[in-house]
Parts: C-alpha cells; sequence; structure tokens
C-alpha cells in the first residue's frame, strides 16, 4: 500500500486561520472560498485535514475555549468568589478586545445570526455557554459554603447574571467600545455582586 502525499501545509496554522475568520465573522459569515484563501489550501485538502465546514468549526471552538477563552477556567480557580468575578470580567475584556485578534466573543457571536442549516451549531454554542456558566455556579455554590456569600445569596442566579454580564461586554467589544468603558461595567457589576 503506497502512501499518500503529506499535507503541504501546517495544520495548527491553518486551523488558527480558520479561527480568526470564524471568531471575525461567524459560521454562515465564511465561506469554503474564505476559508481556503486564508488557510492558503485547497478545497480538497480543507476536506481532508478537517473533515467539513461544521467539523472545521467545532475544532475552532475548541481551540478558541483552550486560547483566549481560557480566562474561565483560570479564574474559577481565584481564591474567593470577588476575585472569581473580577478574573472573568477581566478575562473577558482581555480576550475580546485583543490588538491581534478580532473584537467580541467567538462562542457568543459564532453562530446567533445562523439559519436553521446551522441550528446544530447554535445548540453547540448555547451548550458551551450553558457549560460555563454551571461552572461558575457550581463555584459560587463552594464559594457560598465557605462563607464568601451571604447565606441568601442565589449561586445560580448570580452565575446567570456574572454571564449575562460578560456576554454583554464581549458584544459591546464587537461594537467597538474601548477597555476603559468596558472595565466601569465590570466595577459597576462587582459592586452590585458583593456590596
Amino acid at each position: 500500500m503506497t502512501k499518500g502525499r503529506p499535507r503541504a501545509f501546517d495544520r495548527d496554522a491553518a486551523l488558527d486561520k480558520a479561527l480568526d475568520l470564524f471568531w471575525a465573522k461567524g459560521f454562515e459569515g465564511v465561506s469554503i472560498a474564505d476559508l481556503t484563501e486564508a488557510m492558503g489550501v485547497n478545497p480538497p485538502s480543507l476536506y481532508a485535514a478537517f473533515g467539513n465546514k461544521e467539523a472545521l468549526f467545532r475544532e475552532a471552538l475548541d481551540r478558541y475555549e483552550a486560547g483566549p477563552g481560557g480566562y474561565i477556567n483560570a479564574a474559577l480557580a481565584e481564591p474567593d468568589a470577588r476575585a472569581v468575578a473580577a478574573a472573568l470580567l477581566e478575562g473577558c475584556i482581555a480576550a475580546t478586545t485583543g490588538a491581534n485578534s478580532p473584537r467580541g466573543c467567538l462562542v457568543v457571536q459564532g453562530a446567533l445570526a445562523c439559519g436553521d442549516d446551522a441550528a446544530p451549531l447554535r445548540e453547540e454554542l448555547q451548550a458551551r455557554r450553558r457549560k460555563a456558566a454551571e461552572a461558575v455556579r457550581r463555584r459560587f455554590v463552594k464559594a457560598k459554603a465557605d462563607g464568601e456569600l451571604p447565606r441568601d445569596a442565589e449561586p445560580g442566579d448570580l452565575a446567570r447574571y456574572l454571564m449575562a454580564v460578560i456576554n454583554g461586554l464581549s458584544v459591546l467589544a464587537a461594537d467597538g467600545a474601548g477597555r476603559p468603558q468596558m472595565r466601569r461595567v465590570a466595577d459597576q457589576a462587582l459592586r452590585a455582586m458583593f456590596s
């Protein structure tokens, strides 16, 4: 059995290009022609390496969550509830306003304006947002048990509130808001949660 020709491109670099394109334009805003041009591959190579556009998008989501979106897991390791919330807010601001990346959040915006054919991706993004909110809720349950939150605090409500602010910050970033303006919103949220 003869071996096929080795890939003539760097798969990781190509995936990074696809990530940036999906992040900037969303799933349906990106065509196969856009992807092949940005990634420097032809369509057969793209399909051989990644399967199809949907599979490539899912792989780009995984890369996003491990990279720019990785601030969530790091924040959950902070020593107390207020530090967790502050790290989540600051991490969101940094990730959504990077100088060398598209503005906004891929997980928030990636498939919001998709048609029925992309419903599975919309559901995937919803599931990923729910998973993040659940991780924050669990961290706040621990914080409440440790006495870091008032007895009447509801960890689920706090987590949903914080994630709503984070999602809103990512929309502000996509709309061009600057970090100082976004930090004022974050400070307001922290005051509302912990005063």
